[in-house]
């Protein structure tokens, strides 16, 4: 790449390094010479408006206790071991006096199964979300019973915490012998985020559907979406929203919920559950852990999507499990049920309000169509071929009806292997609209696949990039993923759809990380990536410009590192490793015929020497890595035994191990047994290199061999070749891609800066006319730095740049993110 030294003006970067905004770069040797050539007379890919949304899935308590603005947690008596091995129907709730839940036919609705008897002069006590009820002083609080009394009753509705009332108490006079609905309404006199909601009854009387509501929901509805957090997901300006899943649609029974399946309390996700008035939903157990009450259904996600002005892309189940089930459901009645279903979710979308479901919608008060126009079946299935062969039906079905709905298919969990391949080739020879790819990877692999996409069949399926994050919520995550986006807008022609995953994490209910939003039941704040998201979210442009960058230069160096051996969640016994270097001299050798003071062990597990073996004998642990050697051996061949003695997986035996976050493995018989793997860590995040079906014998004793030379490694089992790769992709730290914003005129430059010195860069617009002065949008922060609900370390800081031109330059700051908005002339 060109070294030139360029003659710098007092641009943005000295004014932000004056301002203290971002750090000066310390020496010389702290900035690298880049070259940016723009040519404005090509023209490059469409990029549609679309092009980024959200995924919204209720994991990490997204919806109840957090989109969904329901302050009572478990306001139907619904919860169940079903959901949660330590749930009762009471969870949540303390009975004073007298009180059980009861399931018989005095219930309020046949969906809604339980309901609370409570005894003369008795009250029940509810402990809300997090560390309790949240209000704010001044604001109202709509709360609503359906309750019944054979011989009438008063209830007496309080709202407090430990430190005394937080509203004035409130009476409901409960006249009639059957089922109603009576409500109130709370103005808060305190701010608590410990609240408590009680509800008296004098005589005996039952409960159901006890709600407590914040007046002031997103856009004011009812039923409606926890404020601030909606309002995050608006300011992200998406194109779309996918929702509800994820692995809530692809787990679990595919049956009803009725008295044929015995009311089965885990099932997949299905939309006619969830619409209609609330106390009629069902209820269903999430796959995450806890109850899912569907007040939050798919009638509020179209509403939502047309609140923000995205497009509406809902997921239906294919009939074949996922997420770790895998498996094929076998039932034609079963699948022609659900293919119908999602023929009526379409008209539910967009039938007149005469039609069946139309008519539903217009009773729910929406009269107009929601205007659908994509669809997805399935999710990250595992069994591409039994999979694909019921998506078929459900795209023949959609097609013949509803011609101009584009139905989305996917290639499986992960972005490369059998199952993708063999998915992503189904999808090919079928001609599929659109093709839906999920990875959650290192920060490391998003630096090396900027360019994944540029070999991408152009007359092939399009893309769409449901789930993807670099495994964690740093700085130096959404720096990653940024540089990963400048590639994704490349190929714009090619990648029609991407989202971020997962949208919402709950501090105190977390099952995933990392995440776009986080919160708790008073407060939410955006993470570094969702910094990153808006930024490019609202400042796509209409057309990439076609651009070029230089390189940053680097020697790829060999992989070096020492030798481990480990297991996950299995017990295992190595013996006779032995490592050769390439010259034939032996760098280790251990038969375990002594002790194993050769081995220092820095994960879990526990690990001793018996009878001339080196075994690991806590079958529940998992990473229990023991590691040999020195971090710079390259060039060697690393030869082991091992043998299974439990569990659920086979053995981990790794190479090129710097340290405990550093290091190959390799993965034989992972994933419960079903597959085997090299996986290269870095800084403690994963990404797969290469992968292939397969499983490991109990009892069995297999032979190892790994050879690494240079950057390429050879792997042996019992003495045939399994498998090799070379990893030398290098993992480039600066990326850019140009757009062009049809409305305002604008040249977009987009630049990411992962790396610790700036970017001192010759940026030639290729004769275009612009304006001196540039609008200027800087992300900067160090590497490790997260946002927090006290600290905002990843904020964006906007500026001008007084010196742009034909030709000029500009110093990118260290770990940064910078968009230029340049006027054309």
């Amino acid at each position: 790449m060109s070294r030139t030294r360029w003659r710098l003006g007092l641009g943005a970067t000295a004014f932000l390094v004056a301002a203290g905004l971002v750090p000066a770069p310390a020496h010389a040797e702290d900035v690298t010479d880049y070259a940016i050539t723009v040519d404005p007379a090509a023209r490059g890919a469409k990029i549609d408006d679309t092009m980024y949304g959200v995924f919204f899935e209720d994991i990490n308590r997204a919806a109840d206790g957090g989109l969904y603005a329901e302050l009572v947690q478990n306001r139907s008596f619904e919860y169940s071991t079903a959901d949660n091995s330590s749930y009762t129907p009471l969870t949540s709730w303390t009975v004073s006096g007298t009180g059980q839940v009861v399931n018989d036919d005095g219930r309020l609705d046949e969906r809604n199964r339980n309901y609370l008897s409570l005894g003369a002069g008795s009250s029940v006590t509810n402990a809300g979300y997090n560390t309790g009820i949240h209000v704010d002083e001044g604001k109202k609080y709509d709360f609503s019973v359906w309750a019944r009394a054979d011989a009438g009753t008063s209830l007496t509705v309080s709202l407090q915490d430990a430190e005394g009332t937080l509203a004035a108490a409130r009476g409901v006079t409960v006249t009639k012998s059957g089922w109603a609905q009576y409500k109130a309404t709370f103005t808060a006199t305190r701010t608590s985020s410990d609240g408590r909601l009680t509800v008296a009854s004098s005589a005996a009387a039952a409960l159901d559907m006890v709600s407590l509501f914040p007046r002031d929901t997103y856009r004011g509805e009812p039923n409606g979406l926890r404020k601030d957090l909606a309002e995050k997901i608006a300011a992200l300006q998406p194109g779309f929203v996918r929702f509800p899943g994820g692995c809530l649609v692809n787990t679990g029974s595919m049956e009803d919920y009725s008295a044929a399946s015995d009311w089965q309390r885990r099932r997949s996700y299905q939309w006619k559950d969830t619409i209609g008035p609330v106390e009629q939903r069902a209820t269903n157990a999430n796959v995450w852990g806890y109850n899912q009450s569907y007040g939050l259904g798919y009638y509020e996600y179209f509403r939502l999507s047309e609140d923000i002005g995205a497009m509406p892309l809902p997921v239906v189940p294919a009939l074949v499990t996922g997420c770790g089930q895998n498996k094929a459901v076998v039932d034609e009645a079963l699948l022609k049920r659900h293919i119908q279903d999602t023929l009526d979710l379409i008209e539910f979308a967009n039938g007149p309000a005469s039609s069946t479901w139309g008519k539903v919608r217009a009773k729910m008060g929406h009269a107009k169509p929601f205007h659908l126009t994509h669809i997805e079946v399935g999710n990250e299935e595992n069994l591409p071929n039994e999979f694909f062969a019921r998506f078929k039906e459900f795209r023949a079905a959609i097609q013949a009806k509803y011609p101009d709905i584009q139905v989305i298919s996917n290639s499986g969990p992960d972005d490369s292997g059998t199952t993708f391949d063999t998915a992503w080739q189904l999808n090919k020879d079928a001609k599929v609209d659109m093709v839906d790819e999920h990875y959650y990877n290192s920060p490391q692999w998003f630096l090396q696949n900027n360019d994944r996409y540029d070999s991408y069949d152009r007359s092939g399926p399009k893309v769409f990039l449901g789930e993807y994050a670099s495994q964690g919520n740093t700085f130096k995550n959404g720096l990653t993923e940024a540089a990963f986006m400048t590639g994704l807008e490349r190929n714009a022609d090619v990648v029609k759809l991407a989202s971020y995953a997962p949208l919402f994490a709950n501090e105190d209910y977390v099952q995933w990380r990392p995440d776009l939003i986080w919160f708790n039941n008073h407060a939410s704040w955006n993470s570094a990536n969702y910094e990153v998201q808006k930024l490019f979210m609202t400042n796509v442009g209409d057309r990439v410009v076609p651009s070029t960058a230089t390189g940053t230069p680097s020697l790829l160096a060999p992989i070096t590192g020492a030798v481990g051996l480990s297991t996950w969640a299995t017990t295992a016994a190595y013996d006779d490793v032995r490592v050769t270097g390439a010259d034939g001299n032996t760098l280790l050798t251990d038969d375990f015929s002594g002790d194993a003071s050769q081995w220092t062990h820095t994960g879990g597990g526990s690990w001793s020497v018996q009878d001339g073996q080196y075994v690991q004998t806590d079958v529940a642990a998992e990473n229990t890595m023991v590691s040999a050697g020195d971090p710079s051996w390259h060039d060697y061949d690393l030869k082991a035994k091992a043998t299974k003695k439990a569990g659920k997986e086979g053995f981990l035996v790794a190479f090129g191990v710097k340290d405990t976050g550093n290091y190959y493995w390799w993965n034989i018989g992972g994933w419960n047994n079903t597959q085997t793997a090299v996986e290269q860590a870095v800084d403690g995040g994963k990404s797969t290199l290469i992968s292939k079906a397969g499983s490991v014998e109990t009892g069995r004793t297999y032979d190892i061999d790994v050879k690494v030379r240079g950057r390429q490694v050879t792997l042996y089992l019992d003495g045939q070749e399994w498998g090799s790769f070379t990893d030398d992709k290098p993992a480039e730290p600066f990326r850019q891609v140009v757009t062009h914003d049809k409305k305002t005129g604008d040249l977009i430059v987009k630049v990411v800066n992962a790396q610790k010195g700036a970017a001192r860069t010759a940026i030639d617009l290729g004769g275009a006319k612009v304006a001196s002065r540039a609008r200027v949008t800087t992300l900067a922060a160090g590497p490790d730095a997260v946002n927090s609900e006290t600290s905002t370390a990843v904020a964006p800081v906007r500026s001008t740049f007084d010196g742009v031109a034909g030709k000029f330059s500009y110093t990118f700051p260290a770990n940064s993110i910078t968009f230029l908005r340049i006027r054309q002339r």
